[in-house]
């Protein structure tokens, strides 16, 4: 619940003399939030809002030239003396409704003196817009003539019609992406290419004009204006926006939801008929550009417009539905009540959250959207940076100013001059200090549990790849698949009568051959070298036949287990020299092959470690315990497993130029654990899965610092 409002303030006596009223231009709409009433004030001239509770609009409402604050305050607490606003809600109320252009009133002599902590307030919002770098604004002209004019052209699209057109074309779109997905995935492979940028930028363009218009033409349709359009630096990429906050006014909440999610549903709808081109099209301009509409369009969305932890569309949809307007500012708002009413000591401050639920989601609100907004602009620099490493760093910088520097500042110039801590000054400081010098304390000296994780897989110590000797068709399975076979039992046979014929021919050329060398013993002794030559090749020749003849028949080359999965389809098959047909393994012992980056090799050999403990894939809440284990000490580059590398839906990257992926992309160290067994856990050749090696208890920031150098060492060798 809020804290009651401070009845009195020591401020009062600026503004208790003074005569004020709403201009006679401002509009009055009433409004219900979470079932609750509120009332909007609307400046038609500068398409300006304000949302006011009622027991506020019963104070201004009040306002009159002939009337003094004092007088109006002193009558709204008479009438109202459980709602009505303390003297200090009412200095920051007429100071806000000043700085929204809502007031008209009479100069008195200490004017400027009255309203600038909210001057302060005014710039420290325009600063922030300009620090807001990854999405600077920039208005060029009025579009609200030309949605007025063009209505009749478009108005028929937003309704019934228009919402079963949608609903046919996305419908189809998704049965054309379900037919064409691997296409898709491999086109997405150059997306970031030097000769897809300039596509891709005007698919970002035509994609977000109509976006943009998408929301203008949905506020226009419900009677709002538009009046304002102009360029976004969209993490420095100029798109074009347009300003239709005029629907903060309509009273239908689904109106508003309608109008925030507008430009989302004409992306999709572009998007989808961009699908039937791009499907339609060979490969060329046209192609390749319906291709990046279609991938701005879902990203874009995905990422930004439909996610409400950024302040974008899916933003203010969350706020209608939620019924907290200006979510981001009052979480900022709320996080700074805790510090002054609880670190500070500061009595006469008023939480932002007048209901518990309020203090819920603004609290939760503001903690995801921080963390969300720091993995994503993370992200957005280092896709940046692999591309572009120049511009990578600048925006790094920016981001280093506008995100460390400048609120540093803020904290600083706030704790320094800030009216309110005029008596509470020494110990906001102090307990500043201490909070920020005791969590650095704690992530440089105060050790933490320290582990690291590597993929691996289950495999028998024994087992054997079963492979055709030679090719031929298979005739018979000798050996059922599951079975326990022993050494040199067969497991199936080949036919290939090829080699039978080759075989009669070689036979008969060797004896060709001896007949010819016996006859020249007596007759041309010169010619027994070269006879000599012709009789070994063709004994050489059925020495080779005989062995693929025997090799017709596939036999164990161990003891085990005889895993052949969907071996029965084979039969009739023609198969080739080297074609896999299943795997021989002897179930008496697994052992868990890890693979360990040259990110966190130097952490098997320059620290003991600990314990270790193994975890399959499926069965994640299960462990494994891991009784020992040995490093291999040399790099390798060849997998234990194709499983485990990207080609197979591993995690490991492997080498493009693998075919069969079995080499991974870079040297690696090898970690074989021998495995306890789990009565819940079923051990089987090939299982994947991942160790956890735990290390020496080590402070947070050393590890941070660690893991930043390695990343820049190996993305840009810095």
């Amino acid at each position: 619940m809020a804290d009651a409002p401070a009845t009195f303030s020591e401020s009062w006596y600026r503004v208790a003399s003074q005569r004020l009223s709403l201009r006679p231009t401002v509009r009055v709409r009433r409004q219900f939030y979470r079932g609750e009433r509120w009332f909007v004030l609307e400046n038609p001239l500068t398409n300006q809002f304000f949302r006011l509770r009622p027991a506020a609009y019963e104070f201004v409402a009040r306002l009159r030239p002939d009337r003094t604050v004092e007088e109006v305050w002193n009558e709204c607490l008479n009438r109202f003396p459980d709602d009505a606003p303390g003297q200090e809600s009412v200095v920051q109320l007429l100071g806000q409704l000043y700085h929204a252009n809502l007031l008209q009133y009479t100069l008195a002599s200490d004017t400027a003196q009255l309203f600038k902590r909210y001057e302060k307030t005014r710039q420290r919002e325009i600063r922030g817009r300009l620090l807001n770098v990854m999405f600077m604004r920039f208005p060029l002209l009025d579009p609200d003539a030309l949605l007025v004019r063009t209505r009749p052209y478009w108005g028929w699209l937003i309704g019934i019609v228009g919402a079963i057109l949608w609903i046919g074309v996305i419908g189809a779109a998704l049965k054309v992406v379900a037919d064409h997905f691997p296409e898709l995935r491999s086109q997405a492979q150059g997306i970031l290419a030097p000769d897809n940028l300039v596509l891709l930028y005007a698919g970002l363009v035509i994609v977000k004009t109509l976006h943009e218009f998408g929301h203008a033409a949905f506020c226009r349709k419900f009677g709002g204006e538009v009046h304002t359009m102009g360029i976004l630096l969209m993490i420095f990429t100029p798109v074009p926006y347009m300003d239709a906050t005029s629907a903060w006014g309509f009273r239908e909440r689904w109106k508003r939801v309608l109008v925030g999610a507008a430009g989302m549903i004409v992306e999709l709808f572009v998007a989808g008929l961009a699908t039937f081109v791009w499907a339609k099209t060979g490969q060329g301009t046209l192609h390749s550009l319906a291709y990046n509409m279609m991938f701005t369009a879902s990203v874009s969305t995905l990422i930004f417009n439909l996610n409400p932890l950024l302040r974008f569309d899916g933003y203010y949809i969350l706020s209608d539905l939620l019924g907290i307007p200006n979510l981001s500012q009052r979480a900022g708002q709320l996080y700074r009540y805790w510090a002054e009413r609880y670190l500070y000591g500061l009595k006469k401050v008023e939480s932002p959250a007048h209901t518990r639920s309020e203090t819920f989601w603004l609290g939760f609100y503001g903690v995801t959207s921080g963390v969300y907004r720091v993995f994503v602009f993370g992200g957005i620099l280092l896709l940046v940076a692999d591309r572009f490493l120049l511009i990578g760093i600048l925006m790094a910088a920016v981001c280093a100013v506008a995100w460390v520097a400048v609120p540093t500042g803020r904290l600083v110039g706030y704790l320094a001059t800030s009216p309110k801590l005029d008596r509470q000054r020494p110990r906001a400081i102090s307990v500043t200090v201490l909070l920020l010098g005791g969590l650095l304390a704690l992530l440089q000296w105060l050790p933490f549990p320290h582990h690291f994780r590597a993929p691996g897989i289950v495999q028998s110590r024994q087992w054997t790849e079963v492979r055709t000797g030679t090719a031929g068709t298979v005739a018979r399975l000798v050996a059922t698949p599951g079975q326990r076979v022993e050494t040199g039992q067969v497991l199936l046979e080949l036919a290939n009568p090829e080699i039978d014929h080759r075989l009669q021919a070689a036979q008969a050329r060797r004896i060709e051959v001896e007949s010819r060398l016996r006859q020249a013993l007596q007759q041309a002794i010169p010619n027994l070298k070269p006879l000599q030559s012709l009789l070994d090749s063709a004994t050489r020749e059925i020495q080779q036949l005989e062995t693929d003849r025997s090799r017709l028949q596939v036999q164990a080359a161990q003891a085990g287990l005889w895993l052949a999965p969907e071996i029965e389809h084979f039969v009739g098959r023609w198969l080739s020299k080297g074609t896999p047909l299943g795997l021989l393994i002897d179930p008496a012992g697994f052992e868990f092959r890890a693979i360990v980056g040259q990110e966190d090799g130097d952490r098997l050999f320059a620290a003991p470690l600990h314990e270790a403990e193994v975890r399959l894939y499926g069965q994640a809440d299960l462990s494994l315990t891991v009784p020992a284990f040995r490093v291999i000490p040399a790099e390798q580059q060849d997998l234990p497993s194709a499983a485990l590398g990207w080609r197979s839906g591993g995690p490991v990257a492997v080498a493009p130029q693998d075919p069969e992926g079995r080499q991974a992309a870079e040297p690696f160290f090898e970690v074989r654990a021998t495995l306890d067994s789990h009565p819940q856990v079923a051990l089987f050749h090939g299982r994947g899965g991942k160790i956890r090696f735990d290390l020496p208890d080590q402070p947070l920031l050393p590890r941070w610092g660690r893991s930043l150098r390695q990343l820049l060492q190996k993305r840009y060798q810095l």
